[in-house]
């Protein structure tokens, strides 16, 4: 994990500009990056229109080979809007977001982030929460790699699928 330390204009090298340095070949994970400070914003527009970046001892490092991932909150309450409460159709939620949520969320977006922050990302995509199904699946497959590891230490678990149901819908938060 790295932390944002040591950006430019600090005096030693960057956290982020070093590990970028000795693994070029890299997936950089930006959660919530809404809540950065705007410095980190300015930061961000240098990587992303220059693919570089110079860290506080001068060091120009290359982040053409690095995938950037940022993500967000902004407009999640909108998309549980839509999750929670049926549409006007009348129809339970299934899976995909209508382009009304959608227009609603980059809304949003637009009034938080500077339009040449947003223009020099490549894409913008909307992650959708699981629905029930989905869930179900999951955790079938998490108690089948379970019961597999049990069962080399010779113990044996068996839920009923009334009982993963039951634990699902417990625990169902959209």
């Amino acid at each position: 994990r790295i932390y944002f330390i040591g950006y430019v204009g600090f005096e030693q090298g960057g956290q982020l500009t070093e590990a970028i340095r000795r693994q070029p070949y890299a997936v950089i994970l930006f959660d919530e990056v809404e809540k950065a400070h705007p410095q980190i914003w300015n930061t961000l527009l240098q990587v992303l229109d220059d693919g570089r970046l110079t860290d506080g001892k001068g060091r120009t490092v290359d982040f053409t080979n690095t995938i950037i991932v940022l993500t967000s909150n902004i407009g999640a309450q909108y998309i549980l809007e839509e999750v929670e409460n049926p549409s006007s159709t009348g129809k339970q939620f299934d899976g995909k977001l209508s382009q009304i949520i959608k227009d609603r969320v980059m809304k949003e977006v637009r009034l938080h982030f500077r339009p040449e922050f947003l223009n020099r990302l490549d894409d913008i995509v909307f992650f959708q929460p699981l629905t029930i199904n989905q869930l179900s699946s999951v955790i079938h497959l998490q108690l089948k790699s379970l019961e597999e590891r049990l069962k080399e230490q010779d113990i044996r678990i068996s839920l009923t699928e009334k009982a993963v149901q039951s634990a699902l819908k417990k625990s169902y938060n959209p």
